[in-house]
């Protein structure tokens, strides 16, 4: 068979090559995609964990008498005269559940509120007297944090918060409840 002088197109080595270029390209590509996302899922982490924060100052001053939520579904209730509750329906449980029991799903992150595991955390105001009637008693100390779903795929590190204000991290496990006094601080 003969090969015409004018025939135009790609051969099948041209075309490997350029597919074998596209899969270089492409093994090189993916690894920093997936670090990129890992980075934002902890930005955003760290940004529900500030969110917290703030609502927790905002509940303790308007709403429960000088104390603090212990549950993310107290803080999503709004107070009487609003619709909006103190955080983002983003952090409310019921509507991002998440497989941790009270925990909200964050772009990869499980978010919980609980009781600060210290010493000497005492009630502030009964549930039933909470503007917004919560489900638990305002405390004198929260803890807050947020741990990757699967660690090494949607986040490396753990955070944490507690009435300090301060975020701290661990690379390696969940941050234990009340806040050990090595773990790093957040820059």
């Amino acid at each position: 068979m003969k090969m015409r002088r004018n025939a135009k197109g790609f051969t099948l080595i041209e075309l490997l090559i350029v597919v074998a270029i596209i899969g270089i390209i492409a093994a090189i590509a993916v690894p920093g995609l997936l670090r990129a996302r890992m980075s934002g899922n902890e930005a955003s982490a760290i940004g529900s964990l500030r969110s917290i924060n703030s609502a927790q100052s905002t509940y303790s001053s308007s709403c429960a008498g000088n104390g603090y939520a212990v549950a993310l579904a107290d803080l999503a209730k709004p107070a009487p005269g609003s619709n909006q509750g103190f955080v983002s329906p983003d952090l409310d449980p019921v509507v991002s559940p998440s497989t941790v029991a009270g925990a909200a799903r964050k772009s990869g992150y499980d978010v919980a509120l609980a009781k600060d595991g210290s010493a000497g955390v005492v009630v502030q105001t009964p549930a039933a007297n909470t503007c917004n009637t919560s489900a638990n008693d305002a405390v004198s100390a929260y803890y807050g944090s947020a741990d990757p779903a699967t660690r090494g795929q949607t986040g490396q590190r753990s955070f944490a918060t507690d009435v300090r204000n301060t975020i701290y991290f661990s690379n390696t496990a969940a941050i234990a409840n009340p806040i050990p006094g090595a773990t790093s601080v957040l820059q």
